[in-house]
C-alpha cells in the first residue's frame, strides 16, 4: 500500500469511527507508529482531519473529500455504473457530464465505446465542467469536447461560477449524466457544494433527459444544496447495493431504475 492509498484508508477510517489512535491504527495497517504520525500530520496540514495528542479526529470537511482521495471508494461498482450509463447515451448526441468519480467512469466508458462516427463529424459532443474529464477525452478523435470555463474547485476539479453558468445558459443538451452526493425521495438529488449544485442544476434544466449515476451509498441521503427534484430525473443508474425499498420508491415516482 503506497502513501496515497494509505491516506485514503485513513480518511475512510476516521470518517467512520470519528477518531483514531496512532498505536491502534498502526497495528491495523501493519505500519510503524512513526508512519501513522506523519500521515496524520500531513492530512491535518491539508485540513482533512484534526490532529490530537495520540491520534486524530474527523474534520468538519471530511464529508467532501478531494477527488483524488475518493477514487478507490466503491471503484468496481462505479465502473459498472459508468459502463451502463454510457450505453444509454445515443450516438450523435450532445451529453453533459459534471465532475466526480462516477461520471469519470462514464467518460472513460464513452471514450472506449465503439461509437464509430463518420468523417462528417464526431460521434458525440461532450460538454463538461470537469477538468480531469476534459483532459482524458480531448485526445479521442471521435469525441468533440467542450468545457464550460469558470473558476476551478480543487476539491473536485470542477469549474463553477458565473462564467460556467453563462456558457451553459446558451446551449442545449440531449442528455445530462450527473453524479450526485445524495439522492432522496423527497429532497431529490443534491450536492455538498452550492457552486457545483448550481452548475448541475443548469445542466439538468438544459437536457432532454437526465440520468443520475450513484452507487448505493448515496441513496436515501440528503446533502446541503439541492440539484433537482425527483420529478426531473428520468433514469437512475445504481449498483446492487442499493436498498430495494428505496429503488422501489424511486420507481414509483417515475424514475427508471438501471441496477448493475
Amino acid at each position: 500500500m503506497n502513501r496515497y492509498e494509505r491516506w485514503n484508508v485513513l480518511l475512510e477510517m476516521v470518517a467512520e469511527a470519528g477518531q483514531l489512535d496512532v498505536v491502534e491504527t498502526a497495528e491495523k495497517l501493519e505500519v510503524s507508529t512513526a508512519t501513522i504520525r506523519r500521515d496524520f500530520d500531513e492530512l491535518a496540514a491539508q485540513q482533512l482531519l484534526t490532529r490530537t495528542r495520540g491520534g486524530a479526529i474527523a474534520h468538519s470537511v471530511s464529508y467532501d473529500l478531494p477527488l483524488r482521495y475518493k477514487v478507490a471508494q466503491h471503484a468496481p461498482e462505479k465502473q459498472r455504473i459508468g459502463s451502463a450509463a454510457a450505453a444509454l447515451v445515443p450516438e450523435g448526441s450532445t451529453v453533459g457530464l459534471n465532475g466526480g468519480t462516477t461520471t469519470t467512469e462514464v467518460a472513460r466508458a464513452l471514450a472506449t465505446r465503439d461509437l464509430g462516427g463518420d468523417q462528417r463529424g464526431p460521434a458525440l459532443t461532450v460538454v463538461t465542467n470537469a477538468l480531469n474529464i476534459a483532459h482524458e477525452l480531448v485526445v479521442r478523435p471521435h469525441l468533440h469536447v467542450v468545457t464550460t470555463g469558470g473558476s476551478a474547485r480543487a476539491q473536485s476539479y470542477e469549474l463553477v461560477g458565473p462564467v460556467a453558468t453563462g456558457m451553459l445558459e446558451r446551449i442545449a443538451l440531449d442528455v445530462a449524466v450527473l453524479g450526485v452526493d445524495a439522492l432522496d425521495v423527497d429532497h431529490g438529488a443534491s450536492a455538498h457544494n452550492e457552486g457545483e449544485a448550481a452548475i448541475n442544476q443548469l445542466m439538468a434544466a438544459k437536457a432532454r433527459q437526465v440520468i443520475i449515476v450513484a452507487d448505493g451509498s448515496k441513496l436515501g441521503k440528503r446533502a446541503f444544496s439541492r440539484i433537482c427534484p425527483l420529478a426531473q430525473i428520468d433514469v437512475l443508474v445504481t449498483d446492487s447495493t442499493a436498498p430495494a425499498g428505496l429503488t422501489a420508491r424511486f420507481a414509483e415516482s417515475g424514475v427508471r431504475i438501471v441496477q448493475v
